[in-house]
């Protein structure tokens, strides 16, 4: 059983990112094998279905993808929909999310767009049939005070979504 806490924002001041590291410290208090990935350190090529695949950066997501079995993404929600580097990451890593155990971490401008992840997650499952928590953490600024989470309703929600994904991944591998 291992972990991978994805950041998938590549803005250098991404509130997702705060929320990941939130949870992959937790993750690592609770003695889980754990990674974590964030798109800002590694540069992918846009998925252009062709050549992109071959990239030495795509291989080594993929491999790190490959080897979890349970993936938290952290993702910055725009314009009603996930920000395109996760949609991305999942184009160029495809069949490395087969039967693997996914929740999600949202940051947000406002409150309007909670139901942003269905999108990426009903591809997730349908197309690799992924195991999706439905229990994901949604955060709009106000649950900010610079690059520290306020909120503690959101620190419990990542929490309760840590003691999930341990939950399920032992149960999956059991």
């Amino acid at each position: 059983m291992s972990f991978l806490v994805i950041s998938s924002s590549l803005n250098k001041g991404s509130r997702s990112a705060i929320l990941g590291k939130e949870c992959f410290k937790l993750l690592e208090a609770q003695n889980q094998k754990v990674q974590w990935l964030d798109l800002r350190e590694v540069t992918l090529p846009h998925c252009d279905g062709d050549t992109c695949y071959a990239d030495a950066n795509v291989a080594k997501v993929t491999k790190m993808i490959n080897e979890a079995s349970c993936i938290i993404v952290a993702v910055a929600i725009y314009n009603f929909d996930v920000g395109s580097s996760a949609k991305n990451l999942l184009e160029l890593t495809g069949k490395a999310w087969s039967d693997k155990i996914v929740g999600f971490i949202c940051a947000a401008g406002g409150k309007s767009s909670y139901m942003s992840v269905m999108g990426i997650a009903n591809s997730l499952m349908l197309d690799f049939r992924s195991l999706i928590i439905p229990r994901y953490v949604y955060a709009d600024g106000s649950a900010f005070q610079g690059d520290q989470i306020a909120d503690d309703g959101i620190t419990k929600r990542i929490d309760e979504l840590v003691a999930t994904a341990i939950r399920l991944n032992k149960a999956h591998h059991s």
